[in-house]
């Protein structure tokens, strides 16, 4: 998340960029039946965009590709993450989203929204972002966060990762959504391995993509039989140095050196799928 112009009771903006699950591992579920994860989390150069303008009550206004997905009552997180922070004081603040993250897609697009609202009206009504977000949603303090993390429990245990090569992913979505649960009720395994106690230091992308690969997500082969397209995605993405699913999908993406190699992928993949979510952005550190 970044901000610009965020200064109190002016309008400003924030990026609410888009959640990457580099690696996931489902290592457990609680009693209450929440899964126990361990995932190493970036934020790719993707991502809505929302701006705040001075306003005597609470309003929200949505447009972008994907506005039709985005309802503007209590069932948005980013009106949700405004009711949070105001705590009933009775706030007021115009905000407008703009959706450019496809929904139930695995890469946090609510979530993230949810965490650009705390740190835009934070700014803006001069208040401290909550210490405690999880009504919000797992996702929501992982994308908080602006630095790669390793996100472990059931997202509430935040380390930071890295230093992490500078390297861009190719984000691929084919115009289908998961749903969370139904992709954890298709998990045949959910006490697996976490992830090493202490993460290599990398020193370039193609040894971090190696790395990567002996990792897993989890959740993969359990969403394929929801979205079969999952592996189409994976095939169009044979050119990159790792190609995987993104948290419970349907987002896969690819892993790429340079800018030139990811935006020459994006590009011909958008070619070649017209009717698919294709996006290049870089892994933000």
């Amino acid at each position: 998340m970044t901000t610009d112009g965020a200064m109190l009771g002016l309008a400003a903006s924030a990026r609410a960029w888009a959640k990457v699950n580099l690696t996931l591992h489902v290592t457990g579920q609680r009693s209450d039946g929440y899964h126990l994860l361990d995932s190493l989390v970036v934020r790719a150069g993707v991502g809505d965009v929302l701006s705040v303008t001075p306003s005597d009550q609470l309003g929200l206004s949505v447009d972008g590709v994907f506005a039709e997905a985005a309802p503007l009552d209590g069932r948005n997180l980013v009106v949700r993450a405004a009711r949070l922070l105001d705590d009933g004081v009775g706030r007021g603040a115009q905000i407008q989203l703009t959706k450019q993250l496809p929904a139930a897609a695995g890469i946090g697009g609510g979530s993230a929204d949810a965490a650009a609202t705390l740190h835009l009206l934070g700014a803006h009504w001069g208040l401290p972002v909550p210490a405690d977000v999880s009504e919000l949603g797992a996702d929501v303090p992982v994308c908080l966060q602006d630095h790669p993390q390793r996100m472990r429990g059931v997202g509430e245990v935040l380390t930071p990762a890295g230093p992490l090569p500078p390297c861009w992913l190719v984000l691929v979505n084919p115009n289908k959504s998961a749903a969370t649960p139904d992709v954890f009720n298709q998990l045949e395994t959910k006490l697996n391995p976490p992830m090493p106690d202490v993460l290599p230091v990398f020193d370039n992308v193609p040894a971090f993509a190696a790395w990567l690969g002996t990792q897993r997500n989890d959740l993969e082969s359990a969403a394929m039989p929801i979205v079969p397209e999952i592996a189409d995605c994976l095939g169009a993405l044979q050119d990159a140095l790792l190609a995987r699913m993104s948290g419970s999908g349907a987002t896969c993406f690819g892993l790429y050196e340079s800018e030139y190699l990811a935006n020459r992928a994006a590009a011909r993949i958008g070619k070649a799928q017209p009717g698919w979510w294709v996006a290049a952005g870089p892994v933000l550190s």
